[in-house]
C-alpha cells in the first residue's frame, strides 16, 4: 500500500508535505507511515480518499483495476456507448435496407406506368 500512495503523490505531483497538508494528516506521521516505521493508518486512508475523489479505493487497498475511477468509469461508459451506437446503426441500416426496397418498388412501377402511357399515347396518336 506504501508504494501504491507514493504513486497517488506521485501523479499529483507534490510533496510528500503538501499530501499531508491536503489530506489534512501530520507531516511526520505521513512520513512515518510512508518509511514503514509506523502501519498505514485507517485514518490516512480514509482522508487520501475523502479529498480525492477520483481514487479507486480497491486500487489503493489491494492493488487491484486502475488508480483512476474516472478512467475505469471512462472505459465502462465508453464501452456501453459504442455498444448503443452499434445497435442504432444496425437499427439504421435495417431501415434503410427496408427504404431502399420500397424505392426499388415504386421505380419499377412508375416505369410500368410510363410504358403504359406512352402505349395509350401512341394508341390515340394512331387514331
Amino acid at each position: 500500500m506504501i508504494s501504491r500512495i507514493k504513486e497517488v503523490i506521485a501523479h499529483y505531483k507534490l510533496t510528500d508535505r503538501a499530501f499531508a497538508i491536503k489530506c489534512g494528516i501530520k507531516q511526520n506521521t505521513l512520513s512515518r507511515q510512508l518509511n514503514g516505521v509506523s502501519e498505514i493508518s485507517i485514518s490516512t486512508i480514509n482522508a487520501i480518499l475523502d479529498n480525492y475523489d477520483d481514487i479507486s479505493a480497491e486500487w489503493l487497498f489491494r492493488g487491484k483495476g486502475e488508480m483512476l475511477i474516472s478512467k475505469n468509469q471512462s472505459k465502462d461508459e465508453n464501452t456501453e456507448r459504442i455498444s448503443r451506437l452499434v445497435d442504432t446503426i444496425a437499427t439504421l441500416q435495417g431501415t434503410i435496407n427496408e427504404q431502399a426496397k420500397t424505392i426499388q418498388v415504386y421505380e419499377d412501377k412508375v416505369r410500368k406506368l410510363n410504358g403504359e402511357l406512352t402505349f395509350l399515347k401512341n394508341e390515340r396518336n394512331a387514331k
